[in-house]
């Protein structure tokens, strides 16, 4: 796993409180809408996000074990506020990618210095007519 879980538990109670008012509108950034599989609970995780032809890839800076990648899977799909923009997401698949595709070149740098290969990959639901 790229970063440890204790920086994670950091980050949950202190940086992402901040980071996920900046995050829903900063290009490259978004905040994942989900809900927690057993306590149904509504939660916000901030996340680099690429987009894709057929939705985005969200990089998985803690690994695919994480309780937020769980709850997306789980659930088949989430919400996620990007660009002051929502999208439905759906399936989501965990994609380990060493060659880092579809990342831009500050991000693939960042990206290999943490040494995260695991993606999360979503298709973008069409917007009802």
């Amino acid at each position: 796993m790229p970063i440890p879980k204790p920086v994670a538990r950091l980050n949950r109670v202190g940086l992402n409180r901040v980071t996920r008012r900046i995050a829903p509108w900063a290009p490259g950034f978004g905040v994942v809408v989900h809900r927690g599989r057993r306590s149904g609970n509504t939660y916000e995780t901030p996340v680099n996000v690429f987009p894709t032809a057929t939705g985005v890839r969200i990089a998985l800076t803690y690994g695919a074990d994480t309780d937020w990648v769980r709850n997306v899977v789980a659930a088949g799909g989430c919400q996620l506020r990007t660009r002051g923009r929502t999208l439905t997401l759906t399936a989501p698949k965990v994609v380990h990618d060493p060659t880092l595709s579809g990342t831009r070149a500050f991000e693939r740098r960042v990206l290999r210095a943490l040494r995260v290969e695991e993606f999360l990959d979503l298709t973008k639901r069409p917007a009802s007519s």
